[in-house]
């Protein structure tokens, strides 16, 4: 026998010795929460069969003391005298009452009318021929046990179980074996012909583990069916193996029944989430057509659309999620509760910054301050806007590196957008140079405007421009405004227009580097009347 199967049958084997010795007690508290005390009601059992239930208190007696007398009479009694008849003779011990069994002659207990359940309908002479049938049950399974035909028969059979048990136990085994085999070499196919994960990989992965978790549950099942049939083939097990079938057979009813009283509900949240799915998708549908621009309502923008759809969304699932909960089966049970009361308060310790960071991106997207692919300045970092998200915006800066910056911080930063207008004259773009008084103010603005001119990337309309920004001590403070399309090329196009004011000013002759005098020069620093329109400058250009 290999391996797999000598397990199999081990664990059936090992399940019989649990219910038998969990069953092999003679005597146990009748109620656990009570056995601590010392008038406890404790039972009486008698080859694994319940005879009564001991409640009451007699003479001192406690129904513990009651129970060791009781046992010790029983092992008492010969073999010759259990063919006797059993007895009843009612008795009194002050204001105790009660009847006395006796077999043949010979006492055995007493049942009072204490011993009678108080929580059941029960009268005190239907406890007592009760008892009286459970004794002569005992004694026909102690007759049974003496009975070598019942014992080989038993054997015989116990032996044509076992013969069947290892022949399934093998044919599941094997079946299994190969269908999980199968499910694996699928599964193996299927990642191995796909570079990224994909739905059908986790789905057989699935597969793969409740095939092996159904080949250990087949095997329980079936040790359970062998340990049921076999126990019940001998007299002092019967009432193991008649415990073992009622059990298996309540706990599916309990689990049909359950599952038929909560179809109804389990429909009505199937029908409360489908209408909910549907208003969603309809209200996504109209965000799509708002978006795309076939569609104009009041209050919306393009920018805002992926914010309201998810708000929509949260709210129509929180509200369709409420109205189905009541309908789901076992919703009102401690569990349901207890749960609710965790998730209230975590999300009560952990949602104050979630909530702070969540509120704030509400105000980014609403104030429509930026969006994806605007290039933007806030504080020291600029680049491009790469994600708005719910708690957090991610810009990615001229050296690759992406920087995540908390919503909260945005809302309380300036926020430079250099592409919001982009759309009418495009980005403007500036640079500074600082030329001494001895250049001609208009010869430095035409080499300004000549070099954005020839600049790549840079729009002739609207045409470029220069102010004079200062006057200060040493230099005059020119700057140039050009205006460029693509707000995320800033940094190349700011380059380039700086190289070619360079070679502008080389190719005539001006010296960009400011001069700072240590002494007054002897002559005067002024340019010339002369010299006022040196190339390339010509006539009054430049005089903006």
């Amino acid at each position: 026998m290999r391996g797999p199967r000598r397990g199999y049958v081990g664990l059936a084997l090992a399940l019989v010795l649990g219910v038998a010795l969990a069953g092999g007690a003679q005597a146990q508290s009748a109620a656990p929460g009570n056995a601590n005390r010392a008038d406890a009601p404790v039972v009486l059992r008698v080859l694994n069969r319940d005879v009564i239930t001991l409640r009451a208190s007699i003479a001192g007696l406690t129904p513990a003391m009651r129970l060791e007398g009781i046992e010790q009479r029983l092992r008492e009694i010969p073999a010759h005298e259990m063919h006797l008849p059993f007895r009843t003779e009612s008795i009194q011990a002050g204001t105790t009452r009660g009847v006395q069994i006796l077999l043949g002659s010979r006492p055995l207990f007493s049942v009072l009318e204490g011993d009678v359940d108080p929580t059941s309908n029960q009268t005190h002479a239907e406890l007592v021929r009760q008892t009286v049938a459970n004794l002569e049950e005992v004694r026909k399974a102690w007759q049974d046990t003496k009975s070598w035909p019942l014992l080989l028969d038993g054997l015989i059979r116990a032996g044509v179980a076992t013969g069947i048990l290892v022949a399934l136990m093998w044919g599941v085994t094997r079946a299994l074996r190969t269908g999980i085999g199968w499910l694996e070499r699928k599964r193996d196919a299927i990642a191995a012909g796909n570079r990224r994960a994909t739905p059908r990989e986790f789905v057989a992965r699935f597969f793969v583990r409740a095939a092996q978790v159904f080949k250990w549950l087949a095997a329980l099942g079936l040790g359970y069916a062998w340990a049921t049939y076999v126990l019940a083939r001998f007299p002092l097990t019967e009432p193991i193996g008649l415990k073992l079938g009622k059990f298996i057979v309540d706990t599916l009813a309990w689990i049909g029944s359950g599952f038929l009283s909560g179809l109804p509900g389990i429909v009505t949240v199937l029908i409360v989430l489908g209408f909910t799915r549907a208003i969603i998708d309809v209200v996504g549908y109209l965000f799509d057509n708002v978006q795309k621009g076939r569609l104009g309502l009041p209050y919306l923008h393009p920018e805002t659309i992926g914010a309201t759809r998810r708000i929509v969304s949260i709210v129509a699932w929180c509200l369709g999620i409420a109205v189905a909960y009541p309908f789901i089966p076992g919703s009102n049970s401690d569990a349901f509760k207890g749960l609710s009361v965790l998730i209230g308060l975590v999300l009560s310790l952990g949602s104050t910054g979630l909530v702070t960071q969540a509120m704030s991106g509400l105000v980014v997207v609403y104030s429509r301050a930026l969006r994806r692919g605007d290039f933007v300045r806030i504080n020291d970092i600029e680049g491009v806007v790469s994600e708005v998200a719910t708690l957090a915006t991610k810009v990615v800066n001229v050296r690759n590196e992406e920087i995540t910056i908390p919503n909260s911080l945005l809302v309380a930063s300036p926020i430079h957008n250099y592409s919001k207008l982009g759309s009418t004259h495009g980005t403007l773009l500036t640079s500074r140079v600082t030329i001494g008084y001895d250049a001609p103010w208009r010869q430095v603005h035409a080499l300004l405007i000549q070099a954005a001119e020839q600049t790549p990337s840079v729009r002739s309309d609207p045409p470029p421009y220069v102010y004079q920004r200062a006057l200060s001590d040493f230099y005059v403070e020119y700057e140039l405004f050009v205006h460029i399309d693509r707000a995320d090329q800033r940094i190349p196009i700011l380059s380039a227009l700086h190289a070619s004011i360079q070679d502008r000013f080389n190719e005539n002759g001006v010296q960009i580097m400011s001069p700072h005098f240590f002494s007054q020069p002897d002559a005067p620093v002024v340019v010339p009347k002369a010299h006022w329109f040196k190339p390339p400058a010509a006539g009054e250009r430049g005089t903006a």
